[in-house]
């Protein structure tokens, strides 16, 4: 019996964070052995947004490198460049042609990110939700790996898909395949160190907001130092009047590899000025190995680029042969 294939891919906008790693890769880690996984850097949204194409390319392989360094096994998993296959461009132009627009201007994202963006904001940003589906469905995805705020993105890619399907499928004979949510329980959401009630992100302007997987020593004790906390003594799960205090103790129980449990007993009676060195401790020593095989690799260009030319051909040979079933179900001639 053949495995479930895992889809799922990082913008390379800037360095990855504890959140991307917590939140996402580490997940896709744990689990790869299980599935059939296609990992891909989707640099086609990163220009979503202004960007800088001086450090696009870079940026990309940085993000490629950092896959690697994390414990992506090339035995279980494949990475790819999604702009490397055209095939991610040509069904998404082919999927918007049958996407009600209604279904686009609800998504949560685009209206957050085009308040911020006013009268500049371009059509990719709306349009990108489109994009995503076209990622997933070209590679007849059984199950992609989410947070909570990414749902919305993955329930448009099943609505697209049973439309396709419904108006140029069978029941029997369906064009695209539906995927389904993938979702981390614990640490599926790590927030902002300067707001406990905010995502951490790449886009946020204050680099004290997050830790950055290759961040030097002295940065993240600098960052753990005068991130927000409160005045309260004695550190505790669950309180809604103490985010940031959830945040930091669900960071230090997932880098130092404790449960929950165990970290309420050891924390319950610290101060912030016990707490703050122990989790700074414990994250200089998790991300330690991380950055000693991401120098390792960048060392190397040329065998970082054999391993995404060797991802580019498997992906390649997937995606056009879904790219071919959905233009033969649309009615188109094949090519001459």
């Amino acid at each position: 019996m053949s495995k479930q294939r895992v889809l799922s891919g990082v913008q390379p906008t800037g360095n990855l964070h504890l959140g991307n790693y917590l939140g996402a890769i580490r997940n896709w880690v744990e689990i790869q052995q299980q599935y059939d996984n296609f990992f891909c850097v989707v640099d086609l949204h990163a220009i979503t947004v202004p960007h800088d194409r001086a450090t696009l390319a870079d940026n990309t392989y940085k993000v490629a490198a950092l896959y690697l360094a994390c414990g992506i096994d090339l035995a279980y998993s494949t990475i790819f460049i999604q702009s490397h296959i055209p095939a991610h461009s040509e069904l998404t132009w082919l999927l918007n042609c049958i996407t009600p627009l209604n279904w686009l201007e609800r998504m949560i994202q685009f209206k957050e990110k085009a308040l911020k963006q006013g009268e500049n904001v371009g059509v990719g940003l709306l349009d990108y939700p489109v994009l995503m589906a076209a990622d997933i469905l070209l590679y007849d995805t059984d199950k992609v790996p989410v947070g909570e705020d990414q749902k919305q993105h993955l329930e448009l890619t099943r609505d697209i898909a049973v439309r396709v399907n419904d108006q140029f499928g069978s029941k029997d004979k369906p064009v695209l395949k539906l995927p389904d949510p993938l979702i981390r329980t614990e640490g599926a959401r790590v927030m902002s160190l300067t707001d406990g009630t905010s995502k951490m992100s790449k886009s946020d302007p204050s680099e004290m907001s997050r830790i950055n997987l290759l961040d030097p020593p002295e940065a993240i004790a600098k960052k753990i130092k005068r991130c927000k906390t409160d005045p309260v003594k004695g550190l505790e799960f669950d309180n809604p009047e103490r985010p940031e205090c959830n945040n930091l103790l669900t960071l230090y129980g997932l880098l130092s590899g404790k449960p929950k449990s165990e970290v309420a007993i050891e924390c319950q009676d610290m101060g912030w000025g016990q707490f703050k060195p122990l989790l700074t401790e414990t994250t200089i020593e998790a991300l330690k190995p991380i950055q000693e095989k991401y120098q390792m690799i960048m060392s190397d260009r040329d065998y970082l680029k054999s391993i995404l030319r060797d991802g580019r051909q498997k992906a390649e040979a997937v995606a056009n042969e879904t790219l071919a079933r959905v233009k033969s179900a649309f009615g188109y001639s094949t090519p001459l």
